[in-house]
């Protein structure tokens, strides 16, 4: 038989130890999990488990990666007939992920994708408290898409709600199983998009916004991207705005897709200095949602936004390095990089850039 490849031989590996790490943490769970016992598990060293994994939170986040992406892929959805419906069908495919009663609690909380004791840091806060901004910002732009006209509310306020009230229940469902009724809670979903928010997004900083830096640059995207909503692949060299967002600035993404113009594509593309920890757990916390949005939403929701989570090769053709604090913005052309701006408000400084030069030659032609 052929010898392996490296690479096959590395892949491998990390299969056995995460397959290994999976049975440890479904026994144990996080805490009192040892990285010499999934060592042992995998029949490998321990010096074999940490050259793939620099950390047991890094291993704890890698298996819950794994679970959701590699789970039966999810049926394209019909459109909800108003957001009433949309949040009911989003709470029950939620609600899936929740232990029955007489299930193991180790083994629910890897079923909850629990992060209890996972993360408690203050990078890992801060990180998470972006990732539910960004959540609701993807939960509202669906929910906007079932109004009957394009002059939809903001719904993002709603999302975040109906967020809170889903992952409050997990939380109580690990803390005390068996309580509560998913059905009411799918209910309690389904009434909140009746609640009147006086939802704006409004920004005071906008007007302090540096303009845009002119430029004439050609843009050569990286291929193979693909987007976390649909799953499908993305052509970075289409027109519109591309903007790159650190973990610790991932609640910019709405600037993004608020300051486009009518017709613009966003390209989000995530970045972060951290691959094996923060990189995993914004790719754990995307994955986890997108999957539950395309049970419920079709893939034409999202037409003008994408998100790519491994956006380093992107952010490098911006010419940026990529750490969890990066905000920065292009506006590509006709395969030309039209605009550029860096810091707070990139999005929508490269977004608006040209907006002030046309308006002045509409006023004088006049």
């Amino acid at each position: 038989m052929a010898r392996l490849t490296r690479v096959q031989q590395q892949a491998r590996t990390r299969a056995s130890v995460l397959a290994a790490a999976r049975e440890e943490f479904v026994e144990h769970g996080y805490a009192p999990a040892k990285v010499d016992r999934i060592a042992e598990r995998a029949e490998l060293t321990r010096g074999a488990v940490y050259s793939n994994f620099p950390s047991k939170r890094a291993l704890y986040l890698a298996v819950l990666v794994d679970t959701v992406e590699s789970a039966d892929p999810v049926a394209p959805a019909q459109p909800p007939a108003s957001p009433a419906d949309a949040l009911g069908a989003f709470a029950r495919a939620w609600l899936e992920r929740l232990p029955l009663i007489d299930d193991p609690a180790a083994g629910g909380r890897l079923r909850l994708r629990s992060l209890v004791g996972v993360v408690d840091d203050e990078q890992g806060r801060v990180v998470l408290a972006q990732l539910a901004r960004l959540e609701a910002l993807l939960l509202g732009l669906a929910l906007e898409s079932c109004e009957p006209d394009d002059a939809a509310p903001r719904r993002v306020r709603l999302a975040e709600l109906v967020l809170t009230l889903l992952n409050g229940s997990g939380l109580l469902a690990e803390l005390a199983p068996g309580f509560g009724d998913p059905f009411d809670r799918t209910r309690a979903c389904q009434y909140l998009a009746g609640l009147d928010l006086a939802d704006t997004w409004a920004p005071p900083y906008l007007p302090y916004v540096a303009p845009a830096e002119r430029c004439q640059e050609r843009w050569a995207p990286p291929t193979g991207s693909r987007d976390q909503i649909t799953g499908r692949p993305v052509d970075l060299g289409a027109d519109g705005l591309v903007v790159a967002l650190g973990a610790r600035r991932l609640s910019a993404a709405e600037e993004a897709v608020r300051s486009a113009r009518p017709g613009d594509l966003v390209t989000v593309v995530v970045v972060t200095g951290d691959p094996a920890e923060t990189g995993s757990l914004v790719r754990l916390r995307v994955s986890d949602l997108t999957r539950c949005l395309r049970g419920v939403f079709p893939p034409g929701t999202w037409q003008r936004v994408r998100l790519v989570v491994d956006g380093a090769p992107a952010a490098a053709a911006m010419g940026l390095t990529g750490d969890d604090e990066t905000e920065a913005a292009v506006r590509v052309r006709d395969g030309v990089i039209i605009a550029r701006s860096r810091g707070r408000g990139a999005a929508y400084a490269a977004a608006t850039a040209g907006a002030a030069d046309r308006s002045r030659t509409r006023e004088a032609g006049a």
